[in-house]
């Protein structure tokens, strides 16, 4: 009787068993997926130092030439939107067509010759070869023109453009008319476009990466050593800014591409930065900053590709990042990764 009745109030036959098991092993993996999503993006304890910040690159104008900024007077302001100096910030101007389509140096070579400088609190003024410099305010921009529809890469966005002047004169710095193209700003305090759908696939990448125009991520890194053994390879070197990355860096040590295996990295005592994705390369690292022309032998992308292709479509040189401390930056700065 006392077997019969421990039988039936506590069933511990083989097949109970194993869906006890299973029923733990659930609850064991889920438990698992939930402490990898809480702890992934958890900031090191301890980081060690890999080098130096050699420059920093800040394009007000997407595709067109970084702007104009002596070394000493290099100190950046890095939040979650993008890099910014002074009242002015990173790729928050674009040049877009008729169509509002994103127009940039991979058709337009000779966008990478237009200069700009800072003139004022929020003022720059930009130049480009035969036309009379234009000054923008960017204080002043708010209540100009109107809100038009484009993308980048796909991704849809609401714009503002800037005013006709403006129109005009980068439709003749770029076309040589005196119209076709506008000029139009990033007008919001955050993030807001969707993850470019080439990166969805990145496990740390978060919308919020996404910054103003830029393609991929608000920041980008490059490794100076893995620039120095590509030139290596090449018949004719490259200049690190053909790249078009944020932040140089100068190893203490050459490592080419260590960067491959960093998944922080922090700039100065505040500026930390998360390793989302690599940056595969299209062709415009294969134009001159010096002359705007196109190498005829198409480097040195050709050369990547044969060695750094991975499982991309296009090779990988250099990181995207997405900022997890704000902080300031300034070249110089000692740069750490994880020390594991």
């Amino acid at each position: 009787m006392a077997a019969s009745a421990g039988n039936s109030s506590f069933d511990l036959s083989p097949k109970t068993l194993i869906g006890v098991g299973v029923g733990l092993v659930a609850v064991g993996g889920a438990s698992y997926l939930l402490y990898r999503h809480l702890t992934r993006d958890v900031m090191p304890q301890k980081w060690r130092r890999v080098g130096t910040v050699e420059r920093i690159h800040f394009f007000p104008v997407k595709s067109c030439a970084p702007m104009q900024i002596s070394k000493s007077d290099q100190q950046f302001d890095c939040d979650v939107l993008s890099l910014s100096y002074d009242g002015v910030r990173d790729r928050t101007l674009m040049v877009v067509n008729d169509n509002n389509e994103m127009i940039t140096a991979r058709v337009y070579p000779h966008m990478t010759q237009i200069h700009s400088k800072k003139i004022g609190d929020t003022k720059i003024l930009f130049s480009a070869a035969e036309l009379p410099d234009l000054e923008l305010d960017f204080e002043n921009l708010e209540s100009s023109g109107k809100d038009v529809r484009t993308s980048v890469w796909g991704v849809p966005i609401n714009v503002m453009v800037c005013g006709e002047r403006f129109n005009s004169w980068f439709s003749q710095a770029i076309l040589k008319k005196e119209s076709g193209l506008k000029l139009v700003h990033y007008p919001y305090p955050m993030p807001v476009r969707s993850t470019n759908p080439r990166l969805k696939s990145m496990p740390y990448l978060r919308q919020q990466d996404s910054g103003t125009f830029n393609d991929a991520t608000s920041y980008m890194l490059m490794n100076l050593a893995s620039v120095a053994d590509l030139n290596t390879r090449l018949k004719n070197p490259v200049d690190p800014l053909q790249f078009r990355g944020n932040f140089e860096l100068k190893m203490d040590t050459d490592v080419p591409y260590a960067e491959d295996n960093w998944k922080w990295v922090r700039i100065g005592e505040d500026a930390v930065f998360r390793s989302v994705a690599p940056c595969t390369r299209c062709i415009l690292p294969n134009i001159n900053v010096d002359t705007a022309q196109r190498d005829s032998d198409g480097e040195p992308l050709k050369t990547l590709r044969s060695y750094r292709l991975f499982n991309y479509s296009s090779p990988a040189l250099g990181i995207h990042m997405g900022l997890r401390m704000p902080g300031k930056v300034k070249p110089n700065d000692v740069v750490y990764v994880e020390d594991n």
